[in-house]
C-alpha cells in the first residue's frame, strides 16, 4: 500500500477557505439571504433595524401567498430591495375604502395591521405575473399603492426567520 502524503498546512487552510466561500456563494445565490429592515414599513411586524433571512428556492417549490411578507427587487430601482406584505395576487380585484383592503369584492381579515389609514383606491385587476404589496404601518408605508404592481420576476423570496435582535430571534409569521 502506497503511504499518503500530508498536504502542507498553508495548502490546507487556503483549500479549506476557498471551498468555504464557493459554499458560502452557492448558499446565498440560491437558497438564503440575509437582509436588514431600514424602515418603519412593516411595524409592528418587523422593527426598524431587524435582520431576516429570506428562502431565495422557496417560491420556485410553491407560489407566493396572500399575507406573505416577501423581499423584492424594487420596481421603481431594481438595484434596491423593498421587503412588504403580499396582499393581491394575480388576476384578483383590488381595491380599497377608507383603509379596508376588498379583494374581489369582499374585505380581507388584516389582523397584523396595527396602524391604520383612510387611504382610499378604486377597483383594479392585477395582471398575470404581478402582486400587489403594501407595508403593515399602513400610514408609513410607500407600497403598490404609490408606485404600481410587483412584478413575479422583482420576487426574491419570503421572509422565514428574524435572526436580529437576539431578543425577538424566531419564525417570521
Amino acid at each position: 500500500m502506497a503511504a499518503t502524503v500530508a498536504k502542507p498546512w498553508w495548502r490546507e487552510t487556503i483549500e479549506t477557505v476557498l471551498w468555504a466561500l464557493v459554499i458560502a456563494l452557492i448558499l446565498r445565490t440560491f437558497v438564503v439571504q440575509a437582509f436588514w429592515i431600514p424602515s418603519r414599513s412593516m411595524v409592528p411586524t418587523l422593527q426598524v433595524n431587524d435582520r431576516v433571512l429570506v428562502a431565495k428556492f422557496w417560491y420556485h417549490v410553491q407560489p407566493p401567498k396572500r399575507g406573505q411578507i416577501f423581499v423584492f427587487k424594487y420596481p421603481v430601482d431594481p438595484k434596491r430591495d423593498f421587503v412588504k406584505r403580499i396582499i393581491g395576487l394575480p388576476g384578483d380585484t383590488l381595491a380599497i375604502k377608507d383603509g379596508i383592503v376588498y379583494i374581489n369584492n369582499d374585505p380581507i381579515s388584516e389582523e397584523y395591521v396595527k396602524f391604520h389609514d383612510a387611504y382610499s383606491m378604486d377597483p383594479t385587476d392585477i395582471p398575470e405575473e404581478s402582486f400587489f404589496a403594501m407595508g403593515d404601518n399602513r400610514p408609513n408605508s410607500a407600497d403598490s399603492r404609490f408606485w404600481g404592481f410587483v412584478p413575479e420576476k422583482n420576487i426574491r423570496g419570503p421572509v422565514f426567520f428574524r435572526y436580529w435582535p437576539l431578543n425577538r430571534i424566531g419564525m417570521v409569521e
